[in-house]
């Protein structure tokens, strides 16, 4: 039965690298860099997320937020990156690998988000790809699955080129910017890369 089990638990995800992007574990001294793109994509970033807790951008939410990445990541719960462009070392956004599922299923879900700057630059499609070997490789997993709004195209792009299929619509499925929102699902599998993303 240890194949059913988890390869590897981390306190701290290793860093990975894309071609054009690295991504890696928030760290305190992100908070300025985190916050100010936060900020000044926040009109762009909020119809497409959950509504932002009032403090989302203080320094006291940005520590809970890291005690909570860490504790998911020890736990084998969820594995939080920032993304940063690998040409200056900006960051770019984030990468979410969550609910990560043991057993029979071995799966986990993926969420990602760009600041308004540096959209449509081909850097998250970059670390969609990027991030496939650690998820399959690394944690052992057999399938990574993603949700995206039907009027997200940039984001149905970024799955296409990743290899992800389409697998139907789940309906009411997330509560995006205060509604409860219908979703495209999409997932890759192990099997399905044989070495594309290596």
């Amino acid at each position: 039965m240890a194949l059913l089990g988890s390869l590897g638990r981390f306190d701290t995800p290793p860093e990975v690298a894309g071609r054009k992007t690295r991504l890696r574990a928030p760290i305190a001294a992100d908070f300025d860099s985190w916050a100010g793109l936060r900020a000044e994509s926040r009109a762009f970033l909020t119809p497409w997320e959950p509504t932002w807790p009032h403090d989302d951008l203080t320094r006291p939410a940005f520590r809970r937020r890291l005690r909570r990445y860490a504790r998911d990541a020890r736990d084998d719960r969820a594995y939080p990156f920032f993304i940063f462009e690998g040409a200056t070392g900006a960051l770019a956004g984030g990468l979410t690998l969550s609910n990560v599922r043991r057993g029979v299923a071995q799966t986990c879900s993926l969420g990602y988000w760009a600041g308004e700057r540096f959209a449509g630059r081909g850097l998250i499609s970059d670390a969609v790809r990027a991030i496939l070997p650690f998820c399959f490789g690394s944690l052992g997993l057999h399938r990574v699955e993603a949700a995206c709004l039907e009027s997200n195209m940039p984001s149905r792009r970024v799955l296409a080129a990743a290899g992800f299929q389409g697998e139907g619509l789940a309906r009411r499925y997330l509560r995006i910017d205060g509604q409860w929102r219908d979703h495209l699902l999409f997932a890759v599998l192990d099997e399905d890369r044989h070495g594309q993303f290596v």
